[in-house]
């Protein structure tokens, strides 16, 4: 009996065998891309948003301590009365640097053109000092500060980012500038933290390209981003982007990196990971899996679930798409919502609601037939996707209505994403095989979720913007 059924054992087993052998590659494939989706549209994306605020935190605290300063009314009385007693301002810079613990504290009156420290006066600026061109550049400035990365005479030129902003007297009179110091050992002591926390290469730099501050990953290959291999081919990209998540090829390895805009510092925050490490692990996995050929049941089981899961995958995309026009349906709508909520909680960060609705739809059905309509739908559906950012949502809300979900964004920026969205499809026109071609227009409502609110008391909100946008008139929206 066993010699008559052996090579049915012996095919049954190379089968499994062979079944194993090549799930476990197909399953080393699909790891790299799952690996490849993780690192773009999680991990990246979580560790960018946890370093922003750390950075609004860390960074942006300077920023506010100077913006005090500048309107504080000590400043412009000291001045006003003459700049006659220095140890007023001096004792004032100190208890700002004492308090704050900041590097550097300063003032430079326009009147006296001295700069003023808390060692007293460190010199009188000029114009045709190299070292003083900062000071002139802030007065022609439209902006009422500017960061800039520059050496502190005060502590023998050590590299400090400064924070210079404007004073004005009571008439709104230049008076000079005042700011506060923070020193780059103690930020780039705060990025090789991110570093070794996250396991991420991180680095800040400029419009133009310039690695303001980066570890020594970044700073090793190149001063400016434009130059390293790879990276510097994406940088139109990326800077006509506040964020988003790219990738590249460089040393023989492939990175993502995700970019998010600091415009408080007309900086650029650039968090990376390279998946070298990672493939490594899944390579030793793999070849561990292909080492146990004796658990055959096990990695049957594996191997069914793995199918399983496939298919619920597709089932899911099934079941959140719109068949028509391709985009998040309904339901997908109130699964994002649910997690915009979740995200506000623990972020705080505001989003916004905007919901459009095609004016005199039911005409075009009547006109020109459901497939034109159909059509009209799938082009507004496209006009949508293309003018929306990675993390945002647009679902198909009813049989004409749109529903869109802008996470990190306020009212009014929302309000101009939708103005944008109405005025492209304005000048969207349709050619029918019978009949004059045809326009359509677009109204909408748009509302900023309020802490507290459930889902069905923020929808009714912006269907009653939308609503009011109708009554005045269409084709315009409405803030709720």
């Amino acid at each position: 009996m066993y010699k008559r059924n052996r090579p049915h054992i012996f095919i049954t087993s190379l089968l499994i065998i062979l079944g194993f052998g090549v799930t476990s590659i197909v399953s080393y494939m699909v790891s790299l891309s799952t690996l490849r989706r993780q690192i773009e549209r999680h991990a990246l994306p979580l560790t960018s948003d946890t370093i922003y605020s750390e950075v609004q935190r860390d960074l942006l605290r300077p920023i506010f301590i100077s913006s005090l300063m500048a309107r504080d009314t000590f400043f412009r009385d000291w001045v006003l009365r003459g700049e006659h007693n220095l140890e007023e301002i001096t004792r004032y810079l100190k208890e700002i640097q004492s308090q704050y613990g900041t590097e550097a504290s300063f003032f430079v009156s326009q009147k006296s053109s001295k700069y003023y420290y808390p060692g007293g006066i460190l010199k009188s600026v000029s114009p045709r000092e190299p070292r003083d061109v900062w000071y002139y550049r802030l007065q022609k400035i439209s902006e009422d500060y500017e960061v800039n990365l520059d050496v502190d005479m005060a502590h023998r030129d050590a590299l400090t980012i400064f924070i210079n902003y404007k004073v004005f007297d009571y008439k709104d009179n230049f008076m000079g500038a005042t700011g506060v110091g923070l020193g780059v050992s103690a930020v780039t002591n705060t990025i090789a933290d991110y570093r070794k926390r996250y396991n991420r290469n991180i680095c800040f730099f400029d419009l133009q390209g310039n690695i303001t501050l980066g570890g020594p990953d970044f700073l090793k290959r190149d001063k400016n981003i434009r130059n390293i291999p790879g990276l510097g081919e994406l940088f139109e990209a990326i800077t006509a982007r506040e964020s988003g998540t790219f990738q590249y090829d460089y040393d023989g390895d492939v990175y993502h990196v995700n970019i998010r805009f600091i415009p408080e510092f007309n900086w650029y925050l650039l968090v990376e990971q390279g998946e070298a490490e990672a493939k490594r692990d899944i390579f030793v996995t793999l070849l561990l899996n292909l080492g146990i050929c004796g658990i055959l049941a096990v990695l049957v089981i594996l191997s069914m679930r793995a199918l399983v899961e496939r298919y619920e995958k597709q089932l899911e995309t099934m079941a959140i798409t719109d068949k028509l026009t391709g985009i998040y349906n309904r339901h997908a709508f109130q699964i994002f919502f649910t997690q915009a909520l979740a995200e506000y909680e623990r972020t705080r960060t505001p989003f916004s609601l905007v919901l459009m609705d095609l004016d005199d739809f039911k005409k075009i059905n009547d006109t020109y037939g459901h497939l034109q309509g159909d059509r009209v739908l799938r082009d507004v559906a496209g006009v949508f996707q293309k003018n929306l950012r990675g993390m945002d949502l647009v679902s198909r809300w009813g049989g004409e209505e749109f529903m869109v979900l802008l996470k990190a964004c306020p009212r009014e920026f929302a309000f101009e994403r939708g103005e944008s969205v109405r005025k492209q499809v304005e000048n969207l026109s349709w050619t029918p095989e019978k009949g004059k071609k045809f326009s359509i227009n677009i109204s909408f409502g748009v509302v900023q979720y309020e802490s507290g609110e459930t889902q069905e008391e923020v929808i009714s909100r912006v269907d009653q913007a939308l609503y009011r946008a109708k009554r005045e008139g269409k084709n315009r929206g409405e803030r709720g």
